[in-house]
């Protein structure tokens, strides 16, 4: 009977081959992960702390899964819980910030329904390898919604590591340019400007842009390749932001990939790029900044960051000032800065929550 395999030598030793790098980066890493629940209602009846695990994904090195909880974790049935876990072979610890949003039909982040983590240490020796959210969202909140739809509805959980080198393994070549090489040529054709089909006028500059690749906004999207591009002209003055902030995006938009900040500026640049991020709805980019601005509260920027996290819907970030804020040593040094005046002015209802913090 024949073998339905064969083998073949060419009469050389067959070696295989594998690859890795090390990889530095020059700020934060990033990443995100979509997961698509299709078939909602034959998901439920797992029970109580169940759950379904998403794929294995790569984000700085490290292999991550979702969990979906359909009938809810611990003790809270009526909920929808997602919890993100770090691969059980993992050994080495790693700190993590990170948000997971449900999608509209757009794949854009609902606000309401997008829930911030702190900086979390998953840690193997410490056991505590998952983190998440029990009160994702209510079952009965998601089956009245818009959001699911022929009991299909999607999350996206965006990634923020402080780390700067990493291990990750280089894929085999399949003919294919991979992620970065192509963000590298998005980068080329940022500096060059070969073939701008748009242009932004921001303080005395003219900043060439491709509309294409600014659609990975889709607020963008929706100025420059949907309904309003006929009322866009190929000249756009934007007013009220800063030339080297407004580039300082477009090279994350383009690259991936957080820009080179000089030492000293990365606060500053990091507070104006959190407000560009909210308004142009790049959820990962505005992760990033919350995280560097996490980094740097003190007695000196905690106003000023708390009023940045209240305006702009940044829960994580705004925990992080009023725990912050929870000692009293450091709560009166916030009353005796030039930022208090600002705060209250700009966001009168913290005050309310400083007090009930306070008092907590």
């Amino acid at each position: 009977m024949a073998n339905s395999w064969s083998l073949s030598s060419s009469g050389g030793e067959h070696r295989s081959r594998t690859a890795s790098a090390i990889v530095a980066r020059a700020g934060p890493v990033s990443g995100c992960h979509d997961l698509k629940i299709d078939g909602y209602s034959n998901s439920k009846g797992l029970g109580n702390s169940n759950f379904i695990a998403s794929e294995a994904f790569g984000v700085g090195g490290r292999r991550w899964r979702l969990q979906y909880y359909p009938d809810g974790f611990y003790g809270y049935p009526e909920w929808i819980s997602f919890y993100l876990c770090l691969d059980s072979e993992d050994e080495n610890p790693v700190n993590v910030q990170f948000q997971i949003s449900l999608l509209d039909h757009d794949g854009n982040p609902v606000p309401e329904y997008t829930k911030v983590s702190r900086t979390c240490d998953f840690s193997k020796k410490r056991k505590t390898m998952m983190y998440g959210f029990v009160q994702f969202i209510r079952a009965t909140e998601l089956e009245e919604s818009v959001y699911l739809k022929d009991d299909i509805f999607s999350v996206q959980c965006d990634m923020t590591m402080p780390q700067k080198v990493y291990t990750e393994p280089i894929p085999a070549s399949d003919g294919m340019a991979p992620p970065h090489e192509m963000f590298q040529h998005f980068g080329q054709l940022l500096s060059t400007g070969e073939g701008a089909d748009v242009t932004f006028e921001v303080g005395e500059e003219m900043i060439p842009a491709h509309r294409c690749i600014l659609a990975r906004s889709s607020v963008f999207r929706a100025e420059l390749l949907g309904a309003m591009k006929e009322k866009t002209d190929a000249c756009i003055r934007l007013d009220g932001i800063e030339a080297t902030v407004f580039k300082a995006m477009l090279h994350f938009v383009y690259t991936n990939s957080f820009p080179h900040i000089d030492v000293g500026d990365e606060m500053a640049m990091a507070q104006h790029l959190l407000v560009l991020a909210d308004r142009y709805n790049l959820g990962r980019l505005k992760l990033i900044c919350e995280d560097m601005l996490h980094r740097y509260i003190d007695t000196s920027t905690v106003a000023t960051t708390l009023t940045l996290a209240e305006q702009h819907g940044c829960g994580g970030l705004k925990n992080a000032c009023l725990k912050f804020l929870g000692s009293r040593d450091n709560f009166n040094a916030l009353m005796a800065s030039d930022g208090f005046e600002h705060l209250t002015r700009s966001c009168p209802s913290l005050l309310k929550n400083l007090i009930a913090n306070l008092a907590d």
